[in-house]
């Protein structure tokens, strides 16, 4: 017992007392409360039985004695607090004298993905007026199945001019063309573009090269419009891979299998195919050379160039139309050359911020644990039936090690002050119980779903949840493609690893020889290298029988001795793994110089057979998710509450937990920043997502980690 079950037992006494009761990490609570014309802090205090001093404390932006501005959004601590002479029915009161009087009203219920400009569109009014009328919209963001009220006018006397589809055009993405390239090349700012287009998804960024988009009319250009895609016949050479080919001709892997159907008819691409594919686009060289900025609220000439790090005169070369001002929402181009320490994705240029420091404490994130606990088959009472049945079930690990880490996180939020609601459901790792508690849950209550581990029950709920807009993280690697929005890969995935080492390699080289033993089921990996590495090495591996092995002669002829030699071992067989880091070891020297790399370290290098001196003494470099934990304080309180150190899953439990309660606790709405944030990291993982198309978002995050001194080391990108 010992240690271990005391461990053991500490777990499950949390983890059912979770289950039964939830979990809540309780702060100061707060509401909202949007300013109507003529109120002041002395009345509003008085309305919520606050002082004025405590609306100060909680709301920065106020001056003492200063007047406040109708629809300001106050943050009100509710502790001991209640708004007088109010009631459930009592609607609130706003100031139209200003707006043309309606001659009644009628109800509007909102449906999946409409917004606020497509609402007003229809009824041909404004966004604000649509807000005067149903107040709750200045606190609170457009939800599926509200009730809107929407005024009426009498003919002729509508009081809002929509904008007249006589100035607008439709243009066609082109390739390498993002939301704020085109915003800049039309002079307008990214809201317009995206009430333009209320049908571009407000959970990504992402544009698709030829899709199309109605903008303003630009007077005087010759922007063109309508970009005809012109085709062209690919003859499939041997070892081409669906990567590689989307690589080359800048089209996605979906765009080819939707042009060519017999792909996958054939199971996959097949040597001498003739493929109809879109004929190769020059690069717009003047564009690939500038990275975008949206200008910020009161943001100065002084501040922006401070903060960009640019002169004021490349910025005016950039953007002529600044010499006039500048102007929130404002999309201007940056030369790419001059940016240096800021972090650009999607070229676009990153505020710089901590996720940490720029919590809403007034958000209260809901978040539904979904995890196999199986404690319909586990007996406490037999504490070493408990203990083995542990060791023998790896789900079971993995849960336990998640949510130990899940509940330090818990912890950790807490402290900063922040209310949080949790309910974690064990899913005895059984899609049908999956299904069952599903039914019984309320999942458009939540604003994140932690979990399931499985492909099929996290395919389960992530489709239950993406009809009501629900995020699905999933805690683990997952195998298969589950194509849902709504679903966030958490781990990220082999292909991004291997672009990832590649990108580090290829910076790094200098006058190495190139080498690669692959075995046949890696040869995308094999082919991926030499894209990357034209002048690289085969080293064939030797079949005999049913074993494998490296000719040791064949790669003795191949070293060189007068540069260094990486050797990229490309492989899931961990004979394999254990035989060739053997020999490479044996052939390392004073003379002859060698460094083992891969793409992948996947099990086969984990294995107990592999000798952890030999991939020191190589230097063995690879890209992993993870790495050991980091920061002594998590790694100290979980010792006090757990009683023993953490492995790799409670690390991550800690990191997942810390990463999705900060975003929400950022904006409730996942999606809305996703991939905005930009890469966050923790103790042991690092989050950066990515959305691809319809399949989800992909975390891109990882590190580059290396074997010297039998220590891991994790080194730093150029």
């Amino acid at each position: 017992m010992g240690i271990i079950m005391r461990f053991v037992k500490h777990w499950f006494l949390l983890i059912c007392i979770f289950l039964v009761c939830g979990c809540k990490a309780k702060a100061q609570q707060f509401r909202t409360h949007a300013v109507t014309p003529g109120e002041t802090l002395e009345s509003v205090a008085q309305q919520y039985q606050v002082t004025s001093e405590d609306l100060l404390r909680y709301n920065k932006e106020l001056q003492p004695g200063a007047a406040l501005r109708p629809n300001t959004i106050l943050v009100i601590p509710t502790t001991g607090s209640r708004p007088v002479n109010t009631s459930e029915n009592q609607t609130v009161k706003t100031d139209t004298t200003d707006l043309e009087k309606p001659i009644g009203f009628q109800s509007h219920r909102v449906r999946k993905k409409e917004t606020l400009y497509s609402i007003s569109r229809r009824y041909e009014i404004s966004e604000e007026r649509l807000k005067r009328y149903n107040p709750d919209l200045y606190s609170k963001s457009l939800q599926k199945g509200m009730m809107l009220r929407i005024p009426r006018y009498a003919p002729g006397t509508a009081p809002d001019a929509a904008v007249s589809e006589t100035e607008l055009v439709t243009y066609k993405v082109q390739p390498r063309e993002t939301r704020w390239s085109i915003a800049h090349k039309f002079k307008i700012t990214i809201d317009s573009l995206e009430k333009l287009n209320p049908e571009l998804p407000e959970n990504t960024s992402y544009l698709a090269s030829g899709q199309e988009l109605l903008l303003p009319r630009v007077a005087g250009t010759d922007i063109m419009l309508e970009a005809p895609t012109l085709y062209t016949t690919f003859t499939v050479p041997p070892k081409q891979t669906l990567y590689s080919l989307s690589r080359e001709y800048g089209v996605s892997r979906e765009e080819i299998l939707r042009l060519n159907p017999e792909i996958v008819e054939a199971g996959g691409l097949k040597e001498g195919m003739v493929l109809r594919l879109p004929e190769k686009k020059a690069l717009d060289i003047s564009e690939s050379e500038y990275v975008y900025y949206e200008v910020r609220p009161k943001q100065t000439q002084y501040s922006l160039t401070r903060q960009l790090g640019i002169g004021y005169a490349d910025l005016l070369e950039a953007n002529p139309e600044i010499a006039a001002g500048l102007k929130a929402g404002t999309v201007l181009r940056i030369p790419r050359d001059k940016i240096t320490d800021l972090e650009v994705k999607n070229d676009l240029v990153l505020e710089p911020f901590s996720l940490k420091d720029s919590i809403n404490i007034q958000n209260t994130p809901r978040l539904l644990v979904l995890l196999p606990f199986r404690l319909d088959r586990l007996d406490l009472s037999d504490s070493e039936g408990t203990r083995k049945r542990i060791q023998q079930n790896n789900a079971l690990q993995y849960s336990l090690g998640l949510y130990s880490g899940f509940l330090i996180a818990l912890d950790s939020i807490a402290e900063l002050g922040l209310s949080v609601e949790v309910k974690t459901l064990d899913t005895q790792l059984n899609t049908e119980q999956v299904k069952r508690l599903l039914m019984t849950e309320d999942l458009g209550a939540y604003n994140a779903i932690l979990g399931p581990l499985s492909p099929e029950s996290v395919r389960e709920v992530a489709s239950r949840a993406s009809d009501l807009n629900v995020p699905v993280l999933a805690p683990l690697p997952i195998a298969e493609e589950i194509s849902f929005e709504n679903l966030f890969y958490s781990f990220t995935p082999e292909q991004r690893l291997r672009g990832h080492m590649l990108r580090f390699a290829k910076e790094q080289v200098t006058d190495q020889k190139i080498l690669i033993i692959s075995d046949q089921k890696n040869q995308d990996a094999e082919m991926q290298i030499l894209e990357a590495f034209p002048s690289a090495s085969l080293i064939e591996l030797r079949q005999e029988e049913k074993n494998i092995s490296l000719d040791r002669e064949v790669l003795i002829n191949q070293l060189s001795q007068e540069a260094e030699n990486w050797i990229f071992v490309e492989t899931d067989d961990f004979k394999i793994a254990s035989s060739v880091s053997s020999i490479l070891n044996s052939a390392n020297s004073d003379t002859t110089q060698i460094r083992m790399l891969t793409t992948h370290r996947n099990k086969a290098f984990e294995n107990e057979v592999i000798s952890v001196p030999h991939l020191s003494n190589l230097k063995f470099t690879f890209p992993s998710v993870t790495r050991e934990a980091s920061t002594a304080a998590f790694t100290s309180r979980y010792r006090r509450r757990f009683g023993g150190d953490p492995d790799r899953y409670a690390v991550r439990g800690f990191d997942l937990g810390m990463d999705v309660l900060l975003r929400l606790a950022y904006d409730l709405d996942l999606f809305a920043v996703a991939d905005q944030i930009g890469e966050v990291a923790y103790t042991g993982n690092k989050f950066d997502y990515w959305k691809e198309s319809a399949s989800g978002y992909y975390n891109t995050a990882s590190y580059i980690l290396m074997y010297e001194d039998l220590q891991l080391k994790e080194l730093k990108d150029p």
